[in-house]
């Protein structure tokens, strides 16, 4: 089985000591730190800029993941590659030029997403899967944490890794973000997924570090 990877949500997490947040993640077997950047205009809630992205680079020693949540993301992307961003990833819903966008994420020196939220086909990504490096499917509607799971998005997972093996990318990295928990991690394992978002779930709970290493255990 391929390895899996988690990638905390620092949304949830304290924002008053976000610095030893990202120390806790350092200590964990979270390979990513999942970055949630939100405008106010795609989705109904307000996040981080650059100078938090810029201060958690300072404290990570994780690969920076960033799910931008944002409009006219082209805009940006260079300023997030410069702040420390290793992933960039990007709405499908507000890129009518999304193959550019993706060429734009990687001459900036980061790998490329695309999103897609829980209303959005995954045939849409037919054209442009050959050259993406990550599809993240959103597992709740994008804006907050703490949202329950949606069961469809096991069967996005499964088209998007049948999808990946058809046009022969199989380095794909297949997210999920929204409501993973024990109780769901190896449904999507088993669909094709090989990274979980968790935010909520592990920042919540008594111990966040064994929470990461419970999240890994239950799909063995």
């Amino acid at each position: 089985m391929e390895k899996l990877i988690i990638a905390p949500s620092v949304l949830a997490c304290d924002f008053s000591k976000i610095g030893q947040e990202v120390e806790m993640l350092n200590q964990s077997a979270a390979e990513w730190i999942h970055i949630d950047v939100m405008d106010g205009v795609f989705v109904p809630n307000i996040s981080f800029g650059f100078p938090v992205l810029e201060a958690i680079q300072k404290k990570s020693s994780k690969v920076l993941d960033v799910h931008l949540m944002i409009v006219n993301p082209e805009k940006y992307i260079e300023t997030f590659a410069k702040a420390g961003a290793n992933i960039i990833s990007v709405h499908y819903e507000v890129c009518p030029h999304v193959h550019r966008t993706i060429q734009q994420i990687k001459a900036a020196g980061c790998l490329a997403g695309v999103v897609l939220n829980p209303g959005t086909p995954t045939s849409v990504l037919e054209d442009i899967i050959s050259d993406l490096d990550l599809v993240l499917i959103m597992s709740v509607n994008p804006g907050f944490g703490g949202q329950k799971f949606i069961p469809n998005a096991i069967k996005k997972t499964k088209e998007i890794k049948d999808m990946s093996i058809k046009y022969g990318n199989t380095k794909l990295k297949i997210q999920i973000d929204g409501g993973v928990t024990v109780a769901n991690a190896k449904d999507l394992v088993d669909a094709g997924a090989n990274v979980l978002v968790a935010g909520s779930f592990v920042f919540n709970s008594e111990n966040p570090i064994q929470t990461i290493q419970d999240l890994i255990n239950s799909v063995q």
